[in-house]
């Protein structure tokens, strides 16, 4: 088996140029990330869907009467968030699925970007970094493209000002610098 794991990554003859490779599995490792969260989630619930949820609804039908079965109806509830939420993961996949990296700007904040921003209400430098909605981990710095902070600082440069509306009004901050996934991927 490690044999045939090793060639297939042998090198091919006609190699991308110097750092190229490296630079697309740099590129590449959020996105498969994302994937990976988002198919351990899809296999737990449909592990639950075939397997445990039928357990509980038959346990439930031998209480009798349905009507007022409260685990019956639990049960039957449950099943149906399960299914919305494989629906959701698996459009979520199709949509992870589709990013084009090639596409993702060189010098405005998009996808992967890390922001060093200037809080001046607060007086503090913050750095968060863009991703998407299963990547998002605030307290380690990660924001959510969807997120209003997140979808306000999409498209924009260094140097720029940023006016975020969030529930309690508005916040500004200017963006001092940007680091965009393709200058974090080696060279």
């Amino acid at each position: 088996m490690m044999g045939v794991a090793a060639a297939r990554h042998k090198p091919s003859p006609n190699p991308l140029p110097t750092g190229e490779g490296e630079r697309s599995t740099k590129l590449s490792s959020g996105v498969a990330e994302v994937k990976q969260k988002l198919q351990a989630e899809l296999d737990e619930l449909e592990s639950e869907l075939r397997v445990h949820l039928p357990r509980e609804i038959k346990r439930a039908l031998e209480f009798g009467d349905l009507r007022e079965n409260s685990e019956y109806q639990t049960a039957l509830q449950r099943q149906t968030m399960v299914k919305a939420r494989i629906r959701e993961l698996r459009q979520r996949m199709s949509e992870v699925a589709s990013i084009d990296l090639s596409k993702i700007p060189r010098d405005k904040a998009s996808y992967g970007s890390t922001l060093l921003l200037y809080d001046s209400e607060r007086e503090e430098e913050v750095t968060c970094r863009l991703g998407a909605p299963e990547e998002g981990d605030r307290a380690a710095g990660f924001m959510s493209t969807v997120v209003p902070i997140g979808r306000s600082l999409m498209g924009k440069e260094a140097g720029d000002e940023v006016v975020v509306s969030i529930p309690s009004g508005s916040r500004r901050f200017e963006i001092r610098k940007l680091t965009t996934l393709h200058d974090e991927a080696p060279e």
